[in-house]
């Protein structure tokens, strides 16, 4: 039995869509105070609309490639929860870009902010992770880059990889402050983007043993579970969820299943 987080605070960046929005949905049911952080203003006030019939949820504007932002997104957690036990560090992008037509722009705008968001949102945090008994930073990485790749997607996965580096290393250096720090790594998951992929998602379930696509949800309890008091001894590291996508080594190998 696993010891309740009710009423600890959780900052989830990029919350306003998909996987964010589904970590932000299972940690409200879970009866934490969550602040969302997103761009899209019209999203937020839909996503606080949606989410606060399950608890204690608002939100901020928030770019999180910028320093200022980040500090204020803190600023906020602090002044409205009374400090920050749980970081998500989930905001990211993903467009689709072959090597060869990549610009400057792009892999500057992938970077910023995948990878120096992340890290800039976890420093701006630090503070207060310190003050909290209880805490946690849960980035979400992908296994596209950390283990597997896909053509048109060489920047995303060179951030994705990154973050684990940095990852290691923070969690070395926070550990002194009884900071955990933590990863998850989705496989393909339904989110509200899958039919710009249009063949591709199409064939995405064909590689996953067991059957499905992944929810926002279930990304979502495994961030959960590396919050809880139980997970204390867990950093560093990094949990799949993927439903067994990086398994088989070909499609030839599910049909014998």
């Amino acid at each position: 039995m696993f010891k309740p987080i009710d009423g600890r605070s959780v900052v989830v960046t990029g919350a306003t869509r998909g996987i964010g929005k589904g970590i932000a949905r299972v940690f409200t049911r879970a009866g934490t105070k969550v602040l969302i952080v997103g761009r899209d203003e019209q999203a937020a006030r839909r996503t606080v609309d949606e989410l606060s019939a399950d608890g204690e949820v608002s939100y901020v504007l928030a770019d999180v490639a910028r320093r200022a932002d980040c500090e204020r997104v803190a600023a906020t957690a602090i002044e409205r929860h009374g400090g920050i036990d749980v970081l998500c560090a989930n905001a990211g992008i993903f467009p689709v870009q072959r090597l060869t037509d990549m610009t400057d722009e792009g892999i500057d705008e992938m970077i910023g902010t995948n990878l120096k968001g992340c890290i800039l949102s976890v420093q701006a945090c630090i503070p207060a992770l310190e003050l909290s008994r209880h805490g946690r930073v849960i980035l979400t990485s992908s296994i596209t880059g950390p283990i597997t790749g896909v053509p048109g997607f060489a920047h995303y996965g060179a951030s994705k990889a990154g973050q684990l580096g940095f990852m290691r290393t923070a969690a070395i250096e926070l550990a002194s402050s009884g900071i955990t720090v933590n990863a998850v790594l989705p496989g393909n998951v339904a989110t509200e983007r899958l039919e710009e992929f249009g063949d591709y998602m199409a064939t995405m379930k064909e590689s996953i043993p067991l059957g499905r696509l992944g929810t926002v949800e279930d990304v979502g309890y495994a961030a959960l579970f590396l919050a809880t008091d139980e997970a204390a001894w867990i950093t560093g590291q990094m949990i799949v969820v993927d439903g067994g996508q990086v398994l088989p080594e070909s499609l030839a190998a599910l049909e014998g299943s």
